[in-house]
């Protein structure tokens, strides 16, 4: 794969993992991100199982984020008085290590120096020639790739222009989310709920997470503000500190839990990955199915010898199946039921150890459930 050039959209971590490995197979990685820059902090995010260690472990990378992991503790549910009603174990909601985002998207891009990142750019056309992909960006000048990756998300502007508008492939769930900073302090992390809504705040990592029962919102990804008051109605009147927490946000991040729905995964010199294929169901898989499908992407086309069609066909032969787990969830029914009886039914679950017991059984079984197989061009195995 010497010389092959490949054109990556997005910078958040399958896009920079997957250029880790490209980079190591000896092709040519640019990534163009639409952000400004690297984006630091951000929402702690985990890997369960032998599967998504092995990865990191293959990437040299396990050992410093296990350093920079943020511990996983446990967090309290708790009533409208703040009396504790059950304990979600950090085992439960932190898998075998955790580390937020900004902090592994730092850890790709110190190993992806080699490679070439555009921020502040974007794509806006894609047209395949018979030797490539003529690619035009918002600001920079025209150029030909051999192969263009999506990994840029649930919104994914690659798959918008390849394969069709975001309504034709992103299935709206019925809850929104939203991750922030926030200038309420508590010592120990709490969830609290409200039929229909969640927030968790406190603890050692000091953000807040927001689950919300809505129907869809029409509001502008990019305007913080915007989707702040949107916050300010969901939680209006709510109980506990609820009005008090989204007062004090900051830093605002506001999405909707859906689930991506794609026939194939390629078309042409096109391929996706992460979120863009796989859907945002909030379900603790994300980060681990963008890591362990960059591996196998990179590793088939590595393999095919840069054979585009081969390579995408085995990858998603051997991927479709494991990345299901993004297809059969909705954590917004779990996080946020819309009646006081599922609160309850929910709380209950964290009562019971051997409920608990199987429960993260299947967690460890719908992480582990692929064979990696040896890639020499990427390992030198």
């Amino acid at each position: 794969m010497k010389n092959t050039t490949v054109l990556i959209s997005g910078a958040s971590i399958a896009g920079p993992a997957l250029a880790y490995w490209l980079d190591r197979a000896g092709c040519r990685v640019t990534v163009v991100e639409k952000a400004p820059g690297p984006r630091s902090g951000g929402q702690a995010v985990d890997f369960k199982g032998a599967t998504h260690l092995a990865v990191l472990e293959r990437m040299g990378i396990l050992d410093e984020v296990r350093r920079r992991q943020t511990g996983g503790g446990d967090q309290t549910v708790i009533d409208a008085d703040g009396r504790a009603l059950t304990v979600i174990p950090g085992e439960f909601t932190g898998g075998e290590v955790e580390i937020r985002r900004g902090d592994l998207a730092a850890l790709l891009h110190e190993r992806t120096t080699g490679c070439d990142y555009v921020h502040g750019d974007t794509i806006t056309s894609l047209t395949e020639t018979t030797d490539g992909v003529h690619v035009t960006f918002e600001h920079a000048p025209p150029r030909t790739f051999d192969l263009v990756v999506g990994a840029d998300g649930i919104h994914s502007n690659v798959r918008r222009l390849v394969f069709g508008p975001e309504a034709d492939h992103v299935r709206f769930l019925g809850y929104h989310y939203a991750l922030a900073s926030t200038d309420v302090s508590l010592d120990e992390a709490v969830m609290y709920n409200e039929p229909g809504r969640m927030v968790a705040v406190g603890g050692p990592k000091a953000d807040a997470f927001l689950v919300f029962a809505s129907e869809p919102l029409d509001y502008d990804r990019y305007d913080p503000a915007q989707q702040k008051a949107l916050l300010r109605k969901a939680f209006q009147h709510g109980g506990w500190r609820m009005p008090e927490v989204v007062d004090g946000l900051s830093d605002v991040y506001l999405d909707s839990i859906s689930r991506v729905e794609v026939d194939r995964w390629s078309r042409g010199r096109v391929v996706l990955l992460g979120d863009s294929a796989f859907g945002n169901t909030l379900g603790g898989f994300g980060t681990g199915l963008a890591v362990v499908g960059a591996y196998v992407l990179a590793g088939e086309l590595a393999a095919a010898a840069g054979d585009h069609r081969t390579a995408f066909t085995r990858y998603e032969e051997k991927f479709r199946p494991y990345a299901r787990v993004s297809r059969n969830g909705n954590a917004g029914q779990f996080l946020a039921p819309r009646t006081r009886r599922g609160i309850r039914a929910r709380n209950l679950l964290f009562q019971s150890r051997p409920l608990l017991r199987s429960m993260l059984w299947l967690t460890d079984r719908f992480a582990t459930r692929i064979e990696l197989a040896d890639y020499p061009a990427l390992t030198g195995v």
